[in-house]
């Protein structure tokens, strides 16, 4: 077997379009893989499939379970462990439709070894073969990833890795010499260039500039990465929309989403409410609301679903910073993340946003929420989802007060909502509703806007509007 050569991490060959990463201890790269090959199936495009090694203590901590199943050792924060419950009960809500087990690891894994299995077989097809139905890489990555989430494969046992490429068909001669030294060491300096280069999470996927041409927004719309550099999109919710690319952008341009595909089993729920009310906590200063507010309206308008939105103030969007001299990995990995999240903002935006990182937060757009919710509860005809949209538009679009109870005021004139009595009401009845929600958002835990809610579960993010509308649909 030649030497391993692992490409340049944003290597965008002229024969391969798409470039894959993912990580075998990362259950949403686990999701990802089966809706990525129907996709690429469904556009006859050839990828490159990657290995990227997450360090997940350097940004979330770490932790390990004893044998009780309890939590022997850990080093994470309140904010920390919330994000991490929330994606594994995220990823099994997913996994469930598609009769796909993820359980909730150990500890968190070393995958150096199966990622050196990944380049040892990537040696053995060309990249038309590893992408073939049945390929050895395609058998590959499920013969570990399947037993992985299973708890039935030891990623750190080097013989555990050997067995899953005989049993695949791969020529094992000379693996274990391989593994143990020039494999290890090209694969440890991939990951160094993947990262450096921008790669920070799983599952990432790179575009190469070919496929993307100008789409006729104004220069000072784009982000950067629409501007002559390969795209990045983290996370499979971007599916769509790399469809879409690789399409050549015929129809509407797509919103990130989940999709459930046909094969999904979405079972009725008995718990659920017949009149089909979902509420919506969305904070009016977070872009990703008014990012969500178009596809929120459509949907529930589709599915003929009542919204009941509700306000609450969430932690700014935090600005990704400049580049220290000597920041540990850490640093770095929240600087690229902060970064790629502030252009993924912008990537989705119908026009410029003027300030992605707007700190104020004032009650008052949530006291014009109450006054509108208490005159329709009195049967006036007033529209709640006519003023939520009023006001983020008010603030993203037209870029005018939102923070002032005057501000909110001349959104409910323009709306011909009345305002007879609408600062008494501030005062006693309003603060009291105002006082109530940002308790019972806090009860909830929720931090995410938009997060929306079917009973007591959570769904962080407008990429679960398809299966949102799944689970409401009669």
């Amino acid at each position: 077997m030649n030497a391993l050569k692992c490409p340049v991490a944003t290597s965008t060959d002229d024969q391969v379009p798409l470039i894959i990463y993912l990580d075998f201890k990362s259950p949403y790269a686990y999701l990802a893989v089966e809706p990525t090959r129907k996709m690429l199936a469904e556009v006859g495009v050839v990828a490159d499939w990657r290995p990227f090694i997450l360090d997940i203590p350097s940004y979330l901590g770490s932790a390990k379970l004893g044998k009780g199943g309890k939590v022997a050792e850990q080093n994470r924060s309140k904010e920390q462990w919330s994000g991490v419950k929330y994606a594994y009960f995220d990823c099994r809500r997913y996994a469930n439709l598609k009769n796909m087990t993820v359980r909730g690891t150990v500890k968190i894994w070393n995958t150096d070894l199966p990622a050196v299995g990944w380049w040892w077989v990537k040696q053995q097809e060309s990249l038309e073969q590893q992408c073939a139905p049945k390929s050895l890489m395609e058998k590959y990555i499920d013969a570990v990833y399947e037993p992985f989430w299973r708890r039935e494969f030891d990623a750190e046992d080097i013989d555990s890795v050997e067995r899953v490429l005989a049993d695949v068909g791969a020529n094992i001669d000379g693996f274990k010499d391989y593994a143990a030294g020039p494999g290890l060491q090209a694969n440890a300096q991939f990951q160094s260039d993947a990262f450096e280069s921008g790669i920070y999470g799983v599952p990432t996927y790179v575009l190469a500039n070919k496929v993307l041409p100008n789409q006729g927004l104004p220069d000072e719309v784009l982000p950067s990465e629409d501007k002559g550099v390969p795209q990045k999109f983290f996370g499979r919710e971007h599916l769509p929309l790399i469809r879409w690319y690789l399409q050549g952008q015929v129809g509407g341009r797509p919103d990130v989403a989940y999709e459930v595909g046909d094969d999904a089993q979405i079972l009725a729920d008995p718990e659920l409410p017949s009149d089909s009310i979902l509420p919506v906590y969305i904070d009016v200063k977070a872009p990703q609301s008014y990012l969500a507010l178009a596809g929120t309206l459509a949907m529930a308008a589709k599915e003929n679903i009542a919204l009941d939105w509700r306000f609450f103030h969430g932690q700014p969007l935090r600005n990704p910073g400049v580049w220290i001299e000597g920041e540990d990995r850490g640093a770095m990995h929240r600087r690229i993340r902060g970064t790629y999240v502030g252009q993924d903002i912008e990537r989705y935006a119908p026009h410029a946003l003027a300030d992605l990182y707007v700190t104020e937060r004032s009650s008052a757009p949530a006291f014009g929420l109450a006054w509108v919710k208490a005159l329709a509860a009195q049967g006036q005809d007033v529209q709640v989802g006519g003023y939520v949209e009023a006001v983020l538009l008010r603030f993203w679009q037209q870029q005018e007060d939102i923070d002032s109870l005057a501000g909110v005021e001349s959104v409910l004139l323009h709306l011909g909502v009345t305002t007879d009595g609408f600062f008494e009401f501030v005062d006693r009845a309003g603060l009291a509703a105002v006082e109530l929600a940002a308790t019972q958002a806090q009860e909830l835990g929720v931090s995410v806007s938009p997060t929306y809610f079917i009973g007591t579960e959570p769904f962080q993010g407008r990429q679960h509007l398809p299966l949102l509308a799944a689970r409401l649909r009669p």
